[in-house]
């Protein structure tokens, strides 16, 4: 006896509605179904059967079936059985028959299996890859046909168009049954034209204009650089989350009351653009009132308000209440208090719109570190991320030397990720450390050439490992061959000598450069050392010793010689100096930093032997602060040179400025003291110069000022654009050089690429110098590492 079946899975299909589920399968359960049930009820069942299927094996069906031989058949147990083998999700179908045999029942259960997808196409993708579309396909190839897959994708094909700026696109997902177990899907797609956000507009807002309002969005609208930046796209998501940007940005400026509604997306009449509506209720402002203190106190009122942002009297801002309870459980924390809480009570007072905060303090108890744990560092020694870490086994909890460990980790150079965390230890008064690290090649063999407007073609070679080892040791071995210098470098750097906080280290080095008016030759080697005294102040030591040689002097410099106007330099010298540095560092990330400062003084005393006598001092500050959805910074330089013993300052070791590395606009190492003397055409002895022969011999005082503001263009690729304003001049005398100051403008783009960094910047000068420079400005390019 047959019973009606299920709904067919096409069908389904086509309606966009998944009939696999027991529940829906119960739901559309025939009259015929219980029919074979009430007929077969109460009698004995002889055998069960299942019949239909040919992926699915007859015991792996029967396992969910609970009728077997011997029980007596009840309409509410078949039903069942039947619920059991929809919800294995192999079945389309389920059907049941009876039949009287041997004075009982056999009872047999007909299924239908789902089909198999044999193949997924893809039609009408032209503006995005098959590829990837197919990524947001879940139905793949070879595997059961599921109607809810196939509207799941529909979907997620129709959010990737959309999410690309395709508003309008239409998707469909149609199959074709090839036979009674196999069917291939096809989606079918119409992507229509782009349609970016071309309107953004708000209702309600009072406190700030729409342009404030736009800035504070992720979501943008669309303009002519749309194509690269991608604004003007609508990403649901992303707007979502705009609405608690602009709640943040209220909430920061006082407006504690704020609503702000759901994003309202429309079309256009012409259908040709976007606009996002969305309504604001903005209520009062209000601004901070009292401040107070209660529960477990470590500290005075008095210390803990100087740990506060918020002060009385000024506006309510929720980033800064934020910032607060973090500065105050960091300081619980910072004691050994790990489970520290600072609960901000807060108190409206409408009447004068101001908010009373009271911070419940409560310590928990102290902890210290049981075990560190280590993991991830393949390659890295345990002790190189040890020596990192500013905690050690037994010591109390500290948040701010937690801060401070991952910082230094990721300073190294050898992480792509440093991750810490704490677990329950083997006491309540005890945590865990875990440091999970994630390493990245830190070795680098490169073949390849660069450009500078200094140095020009530039072939290069290195080999450097900055983990050597394991053990964090710092190896170079690199070349250089330039058209205008050539570069041989070996050396070693060992940052942790003998597991010591000494760094010590030594080169070897071969440079030879061609200047202006010279070329410089010098061979020789270096021992370093430095130790910190501080977690940002630190020494070095360098003890240097070369052979140098000026020769291919220009018939500019010749001819002064000759006149007597200019002494000299010696062909051959040599150089044993000791330099000595202090150095303070409070940057965020060394690598790249966006705050902080750099702080450096530097001596160099040239006479512990050798030929040449000099001391010179440098100092150079650098700070750092985020601008304006960038990083702006000023830099500062002081530079002064001395001679003693009677030896004049060797040529090659004065100041010049000019150039891509500091007045931008003005000529490479044009910036400094020259000469200008007039020749007969003739020339003297047998020398031939221009009628105005400019030689330039350097300074002993330098001063360069450059202020800079960077700026993301594009983030993922690290494409920065940057704007800068230099000041400086290079002269004999402090007095010389502070009263003719040189000053450009201009910008520029940068970018770490794959062959090294590279920069194209242009420097306009605001006073030129008659003959020497060019009003109109200078471009400069550099790509690629110089050793």
């Amino acid at each position: 006896m047959t019973v009606a079946s299920a709904q067919a899975e096409q069908a389904a299909a086509g309606k966009a509605a998944d009939t696999t589920s027991a529940d829906k399968a119960a739901a559309d359960k025939s009259a015929a179904d219980k029919a074979a049930g009430e007929q077969a009820a109460g009698g004995k069942i002889v055998a069960v059967k299942i019949s239909g299927n040919h992926r699915i094996e007859t015991a792996a069906i029967l396992q969910a079936v609970r009728l077997k031989g011997g029980d007596v058949v009840t309409p509410d147990k078949v039903d069942a059985d039947i619920r059991a083998i929809y919800k294995l999700g192999h079945f389309t179908d389920v059907k049941v028959q009876s039949e009287a045999k041997d004075g009982g029942v056999v009872l047999e259960y007909v299924v239908t299996e789902k089909p198999i997808v044999r193949e997924v196409k893809i039609e009408g993708a032209k503006e995005l890859s098959t590829d990837k579309v197919r990524e947001a396909i879940e139905i793949k190839p070879n595997t059961v046909f599921s109607a809810k897959d196939l509207q799941k994708s529909v979907k997620k094909v129709k959010k990737l168009y959309s999410d690309e700026g395709y508003y309008l696109a239409e998707v469909s997902g149609d199959l074709s049954i090839r036979s009674e177990t196999e069917v291939h899907v096809i989606f079918r797609i119409k992507e229509g034209d782009k349609v970016l956000i071309q309107q953004i507009e708000f209702e309600g807002n009072h406190a700030f204009p729409d342009k404030k309002l736009k800035k504070t969005m992720e979501t943008g609208e669309k303009w002519f650089l749309s194509w690269l930046t991608g604004a003007g796209t609508y990403k649901e998501e992303v707007l979502k989350n705009d609405v608690n940007l602009l709640t943040e940005h209220y909430m920061n400026n006082g407006y504690v009351n704020v609503k702000v509604g759901e994003p309202k997306v429309e079309l256009l009449p012409d259908r040709k653009g976007l606009k996002v509506s969305i309504g604001i209720t903005e209520g009062e402002q209000y601004r901070v009132g009292k401040l107070g203190f209660k529960g477990e106190l470590l500290e005075s009122e008095t210390v803990l308000n100087g740990k506060l942002k918020e002060k009385p009297g000024q506006l309510f801002s929720r980033a800064d209440l934020r910032t607060d309870v973090f500065g105050l459980t960091d300081l619980y924390a910072d004691k050994g208090y790990a489970f520290a809480n600072a609960s901000p009570i807060t108190k409206l007072n409408p009447e004068n719109h101001t908010i009373d905060i009271t911070f419940d303090m409560e310590k928990g108890q102290k902890v210290t570190i049981d075990r560190i744990n280590i993991t991830g560092n393949v390659k890295t020694r345990d002790k190189v991320v040890r020596r990192e870490l500013k905690l050690d086994e037994g010591d109390l909890y500290s948040s701010t030397a937690l801060k401070k460990s991952k910082q230094n980790l990721m300073n190294t150079g050898f992480f792509e990720e440093a991750n810490l965390a704490t677990a329950k230890g083997s006491a309540a008064d005890k945590l865990d450390l875990n440091v999970e690290v994630k390493e990245k090649p830190t070795g680098t063999f490169s073949i390849g050439a660069g450009y500078s407007s200094l140095d020009g073609i530039i072939g290069q070679g290195s080999v450097q490992q900055a983990n050597f080892l394991g053990l964090g040791l710092k190896m170079t071995a690199a070349a250089s061959l330039g058209s205008k210098s050539q570069t041989y470098n070996l050396g070693l750097t060992d940052p942790y000598f003998m597991d010591t906080k000494w760094t010590l280290g030594a080169d070897i080095y071969r440079n030879e450069r061609q200047y202006l008016d010279y070329t410089r030759r010098a061979t020789g080697g270096d021992i370093k050392a430095g130790y910190p005294l501080s977690d940002t102040v630190s020494t070095f030591w360098l003890y240097k010793y070369e052979q140098k040689e000026i020769f291919d002097e220009s018939e500019d410099l010749r001819l002064n010689i000759l006149n007597g106007t200019v002494l000299a330099p010696e062909k051959t010298s040599t150089t044993s100096a000791i330099i000595a540095s202090l150095s303070r560092n409070t940057t965020d990330y060394r690598l790249d930093p966006s705050t902080g400062m750099l702080n450096t003084l530097s001596v160099e005393f040239a006479g512990v032997g050798g030929t040449n006598r000099y001391i010179k001092y440098i100092t150079e500050h650098t700070l750092f602060h985020p601008l304006f959805y960038g990083v702006g910074s000023v830099r500062g330089t002081l530079g002064y040179v001395q001679s003693y013993g009677g030896k004049e300052i060797p040529i090659d070791e004065k100041f010049y400025l000019g150039g891509i590395s500091s007045l931008r606009g003005y000529s490479s190492r044009t910036v400094s003291p020259n000469k200008t003397t007039p020749v007969p055409t003739s020339g003297i002895g047998g020398l031939t110069g221009s009628k105005d022969n400019r030689v330039y011999l350097g300074g002993d005082v330098e001063a360069v000022a450059n202020v800079e503001w960077s700026f993301p263009l594009l983030k993922e690729a690290g494409l920065k654009g940057v704007l800068f304003f230099d000041a400086g001049n290079c002269d004999n005398t402090f007095n010389g050089t502070f009263s003719n100051i040189l000053t450009s403008y201009g910008g520029g783009i940068r970018w770490f690429s794959p062959i090294g960094p590279l920069r194209l910047e242009y420097g306009i000068p605001i006073n030129p110098r008659e003959g020497i420079d060019n009003k109109g400005g200078k471009l400069e390019f550099s790509i690629g590492s110089i050793f």
